[in-house]
């Protein structure tokens, strides 16, 4: 009986110690995936990446990168056709960006589709002209660390982040950062 009691009591402390070990390796895993993630996620005040990505609607330009437009304030917007907040927040993009790129601040959108088609469509229904272009692999996506969509950074004049904006834009709220972005004149 003592020798039983003796073995359940052995059996308890040897589960004890694994489940002890099972929850600290489990804690040390979330914490540094959560640190880890902290580090590469782009900060505001950071420097905007730069990429070099295919445009869909410039003429005379094959591609584009970030630092084309260097020394201008810059709206750079990721969308894509199968997100209905895209699509709503568009118009307003256009109906601010002939005043915003003679003050200095360009639009640029990154397309996520991966037909071409669809997107050229989506331009010539909705009158686009602000550059657009197509980020079929994903790697500006990741390299700006996008996850939900809409996503949109305003990059300021010198180059760095100074607002990121996860979700649909309002008008106003898209002049309001316009705004802080313009180059001082």
């Amino acid at each position: 009986m003592a020798n039983k009691t003796n073995k359940k009591k052995k059996r308890l402390i040897f589960r004890s110690v694994m489940l002890t070990i099972m929850l600290a390796a489990v804690a040390f895993a979330l914490y540094s995936n959560f640190t880890k993630d902290k580090k590469d996620i782009l900060q505001v005040g950071e420097e905007a990446p730069n990429f070099k990505l295919e445009t869909i609607n410039v003429e005379g330009k094959e591609t584009l990168t970030l630092d084309y437009f260097e020394g201008k304030g810059v709206m750079l917007n990721f969308w894509a056709d199968y997100c209905p907040p895209c699509k709503e927040e568009m118009p307003y993009m256009q109906q601010l960006y002939p005043e915003y790129k003679k003050k200095g601040v360009e639009i640029l959108a990154v397309n996520l589709d991966q037909g071409e088609l669809v997107v050229e469509n989506f331009i010539e229904t909705h009158d686009l002209t602000f550059p657009i272009v197509q980020d079929k692999s994903g790697q500006v996506m990741e390299l700006y660390d996008v996850g939900s969509l809409p996503a949109t950074y305003f990059i300021g004049p010198e180059g760095e982040i100074e607002h990121k904006v996860i979700g649909a834009l309002t008008l106003d709220k898209i002049e309001g950062y316009l705004q802080e972005i313009k180059p001082e004149s």
